[in-house]
């Protein structure tokens, strides 16, 4: 999936800053190093993708990052007034996901994974969740026409990166449960990008305008036949 263009972390003075700086401050005092310093630079915009991110070792690399972010930031208590962008409210049993780990908000140092930026729709939701959009993002699961723009010649390998993704996470569910969890999460998208287009948030009316409601729509569409 390819989110035009690339999303901000957001102003000072929007309503959800507190909320992720409050999750910033956490990761910090948690030792999480994962979270590249501000100014850091990420994959882009620009398509198709480089060839690292198409690569296992890569896949990988993001699976351990996702894991040991969901470690870091289970114990995290947002404060009782936290507002988050996407909304909802956290509850004991949800974590604050990254909820955007795409590859055009990878940083890396060589080879390396480094981190995301992009914290600024970061919200209540399940680890399941969002591990999810990290598989639509990275296997990637996304509708076929946008995975070619991303540089994916053919996509007969995808059941075996989304189980070499699942087990670098550790996730012990079968790959048709997570396909089904996938499913799930980009319809949530969907409503939640038009939701905020209608509240007037700029972004989300610029993916509106770009039709991405309407390819992650393909792309729930497709999964439906997905092998597994």
């Amino acid at each position: 999936m390819h989110w035009e263009p690339e999303l901000p972390s957001g102003p000072a003075g929007e309503p959800w800053t507190p909320a992720v700086q409050a999750l910033l401050r956490h990761l910090e005092q948690s030792q999480f190093d994962g979270v590249p310093p501000a100014g850091a630079g990420s994959t882009g915009p620009a398509l198709p993708w480089p060839e690292w991110a198409r690569e296992d070792d890569t896949l990988w690399q993001v699976a351990q990052w996702l894991r040991e972010y969901h470690e870091a930031v289970a114990d995290f208590v947002p404060p009782a007034d936290a507002v988050w962008r996407k909304g909802g409210s956290w509850e004991p049993g949800l974590i604050i996901g990254h909820n955007d780990t795409a590859p055009y908000n990878a940083t890396r140092s060589g080879r390396r994974l480094t981190g995301f930026v992009g914290w600024d729709f970061a919200g209540p939701v399940t680890r399941d969740a969002d591990l999810a959009f990290t598989a639509f993002a990275w296997v990637p699961l996304n509708a076929h026409g946008d995975a070619a723009a991303e540089g994916w010649t053919s996509l007969v390998d995808r059941p075996r990166r989304l189980r070499l993704l699942l087990d670098a996470y550790g996730w012990r569910g079968t790959a048709g449960g997570m396909v089904r969890e996938v499913r799930d999460r980009i319809s949530a998208a969907i409503h939640d990008i038009r939701r905020l287009a209608t509240a007037g948030d700029h972004d989300c009316r610029e993916l509106i305008r770009t039709g991405l409601d309407l390819r992650l729509a393909a792309a729930v569409k497709e999964l439906a036949t997905f092998p597994g």
